[in-house]
C-alpha cells in the first residue's frame, strides 16, 4: 500500500466526518487524551508550564474535525482534567487559589473563542465548497445544452445547404472551430483559453510535422478566444484549399509576441502553390475586419510569392486574465509539443 495514498485517504476521511456525529465526540476525546498525555509528560521538564497550555488545540482539532458540539465537549473535559490534575492541588477540585480561578476562567473563554471563531470557518467553508459545486453543476449544464444546440445547428445546416456542399463545410467548420475553443475555456473554468491551444486545437486534423509555433504562453480572455479561434480557422482552411497545407510540400509557422496589451501574430505559409491577391473581399476578408475591429485590431496580408504572409494585432481587452510569458524568442516545434 502507498503509504502517501494512505495517510491522503485517512485525512479526507477525518474531512468528511459529519459534524456532531458520533465519529466526532470519539475523536475529540481522543484529542483530550493526547493533550492530557502531553501536559503530564511536560511536567517531567518543567514545574512553571501553565495547566491548560496543551488542551487548546484538542479544542480547535476538535472544532476543526467535528464542529462546535464535540469542541465544547473537549473544552470541558480538558478543563475539568486540567483542573483536576495539573492545578494545586493535584488530584482535587477544590479549593482553587484566587490565580488558579483566573487561569480556568481564562481557559473556558479562549475556548469558547476559539469553538465560535472555528465554527465560523467551517461553515463559510461549506458554504463556498457548495456554491462552487453549484457553479460547476450549472456551468457544465449549459455546456451541455450549448453542444446539443450547436449540433442541431450543424443537422439543420447540413439539410438546408445539402446541395451547397462548400457553403456547408465552412459553416459547419466554422461551427466546429467555436466548439473547440468552448471546450478549451471550459477545461480553465471559464477564465478564457491558451493562444498555443488554441492553434493545437486547429491544427489537429493536419500533418503537425509540418507545422511549428513560437511564441509566449498567452491567457485570453473568453471573447477574444473565440474570436481568435475563428480567425485561426479560416486561416487554417484558406492554406489547406489553397496554401501551404494544399500540397505534401508546404510548411506554415506561426509566432505571436506581447508588448503590454498588444497582442501581435504573425502567419507565414512557404513551400505551397503561388499565391495571388484576391479581386474582390470575400468572407474571409470581412470576417478579419469584423471580429479585429472590436478589439481595436487590425491585419495585414502579404501575398507574397513565396506564400501568405499575414499579420494580426489586436489590444487585449483590460479584463484578460495573467499572461506570463516564457523566454523572448523560444520557438517550439509543434510535433515536439
Amino acid at each position: 500500500m502507498n503509504p502517501v495514498r494512505g495517510s491522503n485517504g485517512r485525512l479526507a476521511r477525518w474531512r468528511h466526518i459529519s459534524p456532531g456525529s458520533a465519529e466526532a465526540y470519539i475523536l475529540a476525546i481522543i484529542f483530550v487524551a493526547i493533550a492530557a498525555l502531553t501536559r503530564w509528560g511536560l511536567g517531567f521538564l518543567t514545574q512553571e508550564m501553565q495547566a491548560f497550555t496543551t488542551f487548546y488545540p484538542a479544542v480547535l482539532f476538535a472544532a476543526l474535525l467535528g464542529g462546535a458540539g464535540p469542541a465544547i465537549a473537549a473544552a470541558i473535559l480538558g478543563g475539568v482534567i486540567s483542573w483536576w490534575k495539573f492545578l494545586p492541588p493535584s488530584t482535587s477540585l477544590l479549593p482553587l487559589s484566587t490565580a488558579d480561578q483566573i487561569n480556568l476562567l481564562s481557559y473556558f473563554i479562549s475556548s469558547a473563542v476559539i469553538v465560535w471563531a472555528t465554527d465560523h470557518y467551517r461553515r463559510l467553508v461549506k458554504r463556498l465548497r457548495d456554491e462552487e459545486g453549484f457553479r460547476k453543476l450549472a456551468v457544465d449544464e449549459l455546456a451541455h445544452r450549448l453542444k446539443n444546440k450547436v449540433a442541431t445547428i450543424q443537422a439543420i445546416i447540413g439539410f438546408r445547404l445539402r446541395e451547397q456542399h462548400e457553403m456547408k463545410d465552412e459553416i459547419i467548420g466554422s461551427l466546429n472551430a467555436l466548439m473547440a475553443a468552448d471546450d478549451l475555456i471550459m477545461a480553465s473554468q471559464g477564465e478564457g483559453a491558451n493562444l498555443r491551444d488554441i492553434f493545437a486545437a486547429e491544427f489537429a486534423p493536419y500533418d503537425v510535422s509540418r507545422i511549428s509555433m513560437a511564441g509566449p504562453d498567452c491567457l485570453l480572455s473568453p471573447k477574444i478566444a473565440l474570436t481568435m479561434a475563428l480567425l485561426v480557422h479560416e486561416l487554417a482552411t484558406n492554406a489547406a484549399k489553397y496554401g501551404a497545407l494544399s500540397n505534401a510540400d508546404g510548411k506554415v509557422s506561426i509566432a505571436w509576441s506581447l508588448a503590454g496589451d498588444k497582442l501581435s501574430v504573425t502567419w507565414y505559409e512557404v513551400g505551397g502553390p503561388p499565391v495571388a491577391p484576391p479581386t474582390h473581399a470575400g468572407f474571409g476578408t470581412r470576417l478579419f475586419k469584423r471580429a479585429l475591429g472590436q478589439f481595436d485590431g487590425k491585419v495585414d496580408a502579404d501575398f507574397a510569392p513565396t506564400g501568405l504572409v499575414c499579420r494580426l494585432s489586436v489590444t487585449l481587452p483590460g479584463d484578460a486574465p495573467n499572461i506570463v510569458p516564457d523566454a523572448p524568442g523560444k520557438r517550439i516545434d509543434y510535433a515536439a509539443d
